[in-house]
């Protein structure tokens, strides 16, 4: 296969998951008796630019569609993450009602919504159209369509009205041609226009072991040196650069146009020497990963049947697609070794897990059920399900995560 990036024959591979079902294609109980179609799990590393990427075997169109399960307003720490970017850049760049935000990949309006106060004018653009039709019903404009340079040609360009500030949060990892997509923001922001993206930093992948967060849906794997390479092929130049605590560990970019006379901050000149002393230009810093992977697969087995022998009753909290993964490579089937998982979206309950067939309930349930120990899935909200579900200590429950080592809380 070919680097999504250079071009170059990629041959190495970065970790090797098996198969998995797509992790996002939750099932119906009237689906259950039907066959799913498990997906070769392979990631791989280019030798020449490094970025770390999964082979194509599932159209985009196929996976953000109408049925996207996935809506980013369930989240309290997400709404209120994103409140707090909102405001931030409000004081930052004093946007007002001449001004045009447009954000790639909406979703449900979770961040754009958080402009409609200031009166600032704003554009989503979003393929799934489940999820965009609850922004659409927030007043929040959006386009129903995958984000590409024809597009920001045809919606952007052509009708006048390119952003002052592009917003992508999330998204770079998803989207099959990122050189396509990254010339698309180019096009579509206005000279001296900022544009800020989002993503899981693969620093944090490789040295907290989350390989849970590797799935279909994710196309590439991005470490900050390989991402300020692909945006200077499109003629935009990283000038700053954040650290995140979401999803495990992301990055926040500022972008700009090459001509922009902005100067580069120190944070970019940090970064990149970090990453360079860490080794990420050299293949050996990527061929030990699963190893780790699979100690933790072993761990988790262990616990889990460990626990089983014991009698106690154990749980699942987050339908989320990180879950998903690690389940299946684990090779959890099932309501066995444990017994549901609770989700907070509606979207997803009365469902079951793809691969696992894992039931998934309300959050009621567990006061019914009163397990032992519910293992936090959705490990990157941690903190906001401890503290919601902090009364499962009167009848002696605990959480656990597994990512990156067993830990019981």
């Amino acid at each position: 296969m070919e680097c999504r990036h250079c071009k170059t024959e990629v041959e190495h591979v970065f970790v090797d998951l098996i198969n998995a079902p797509l992790s996002n294609e939750l099932i119906r109980p009237d689906q259950l008796v039907r066959p799913l179609t498990f997906y070769p799990l392979k990631i791989y590393v280019c030798h020449n630019c490094f970025l770390v990427q999964t082979a194509e075997i599932k159209n985009a169109h196929d996976i953000f569609n109408s049925d996207y399960p996935y809506f980013s307003s369930y989240s309290k720490t997400w709404l209120l993450h994103a409140k707090r970017y909102v405001d931030m850049m409000m004081e930052k760049y004093q946007y007002n009602s001449d001004s045009l935000v447009i954000e790639l990949a909406s979703n449900d309006g979770y961040l754009l919504q958080h402009f409609l106060p200031y009166n600032v004018p704003v554009l989503g653009i979003e393929p799934a159209g489940n999820t965009a039709f609850v922004a659409i019903q927030k007043g929040i404009p959006t386009i129903i369509d995958f984000f590409t340079t024809e597009l920001a040609r045809r919606e952007i360009v052509e009708k006048k009205r390119k952003a002052d500030l592009v917003i992508g949060n999330n998204v770079l990892a998803h989207v099959p041609d990122i050189n396509d997509f990254v010339q698309g923001v180019k096009l579509s922001l206005k000279p001296g226009g900022t544009a800020t993206f989002e993503f899981p930093h693969l620093i944090r992948l490789i040295e907290d072991s989350e390989f849970d967060t590797i799935y279909h849906e994710h196309f590439s794997y991005l470490s900050f040196t390989v991402v300020c390479n692909i945006f200077k092929a499109a003629e935009l130049e990283v000038f700053d650069v954040e650290e995140l605590p979401t999803h495990g560990g992301s990055l926040r970019i500022y972008a700009k146009h090459v001509e922009d006379p902005r100067p580069i901050s120190l944070n970019v000149h940090k970064m990149l020497e970090t990453e360079e002393r860490l080794g990420v230009k050299t293949l050996n810093y990527y061929v030990n990963f699963q190893d780790k992977v699979n100690q933790i697969k072993y761990d988790f087995l262990d616990f889990l049947i460990g626990k089983k022998k014991e009698g106690k009753k154990v749980i699942g909290y987050g339908a989320a697609a990180k879950g998903n993964t690690f389940l299946n490579y684990c090779g959890i089937k099932g309501g066995d070794l444990i017994s549901f998982v609770v989700d907070a979206s509606p979207h997803k309950q009365n469902k079951y897990l793809p691969g696992s067939q894992i039931p998934i309930f309300g959050k009621e349930k567990i006061m019914e059920f009163k397990p032992d120990y519910i293992i936090i899935l959705a490990w990157n909200l941690t903190e906001e399900i401890k503290e919601e579900y902090e009364h499962i200590r009167e009848w002696g429950g605990k959480f656990v995560t597994f990512i990156p080592k067993l830990r019981i809380i």
